[in-house]
């Protein structure tokens, strides 16, 4: 199984990438959304399931927008697991972890990224094998202070911090060894999904993706 700092470093060899937290409250803005975040140099696009349109979203974008390197999010169950999969997910990402999750990812053909927030949920995680993990909700649960806490003890982890992250904040995560990606919406604001305004979602891209540097 490929490992996300694997794919990472097929579509992205040279930065630690941004993850936007993408909802699709309307089927018909998943291409023209996922184009918009491709055409501003962001490739990995996380499709929530948080609505109906997540999953048919997962598999239009894999169709439409060859260039975008498509995962789930908000996976907490195994059907959701196997329906992502079945949609052509390249990986899946959690907002915790179970131990039941944990064990049938075991045997994902994608990356699996589960959420974690503290030791004893990290520890977990490494039990099954699991090296890769979100730190969620990011900035509530304790922000770079306790993301370096907790990375101290476990130096085998990569996080992809998300919650609360924004292009004030992010280039602090970014700047961190354990850090191997960031999750936000702050480049595709719902507002803006609604209203079509791709151009400007494209431009909010370029700049997080030039931007980036630690506050």
């Amino acid at each position: 199984m490929m490992s996300f700092k694997g794919l990472i470093s097929q579509y992205s060899p040279q930065q630690k990438p941004i993850l936007p937290v993408i909802v699709i409250n309307d089927l018909e803005h998943a291409v023209p959304l996922a184009q918009a975040l491709v055409d501003g140099g962001i490739h990995f696009l996380e499709i929530t399931l948080r609505t109906e349109h997540g999953l048919e979203a997962i598999k239009l974008i894999k169709q439409e927008v060859p260039d975008a390197c498509v995962g789930a999010g908000t996976v907490t169950n195994e059907r959701q697991f196997e329906q992502c999969l079945d949609m052509g997910a390249e990986f899946l990402i959690s907002p915790g972890i179970t131990k039941a999750m944990a064990h049938y990812a075991e045997d994902s053909p994608v990356p699996y990224v589960p959420g974690i927030a503290t030791a004893s949920e990290a520890m977990l995680a490494m039990e099954h094998g699991i090296t890769e993990v979100k730190f969620f909700p990011a900035e509530q649960a304790g922000g770079v202070p306790m993301l370096n806490a907790l990375a101290a003890p476990f130096p085998e982890l990569s996080f992809c911090p998300t919650g609360g992250i924004n292009a004030n904040n992010a280039g602090n995560y970014l700047s961190l060894a354990a850090v191997m990606a960031v999750g936000g919406s702050w480049v595709c604001p719902n507002a803006l999904i609604q209203q079509g305004q791709w151009a400007e979602i494209t431009r909010l891209s370029q700049q997080a993706m030039t931007g980036l540097a630690p506050q």
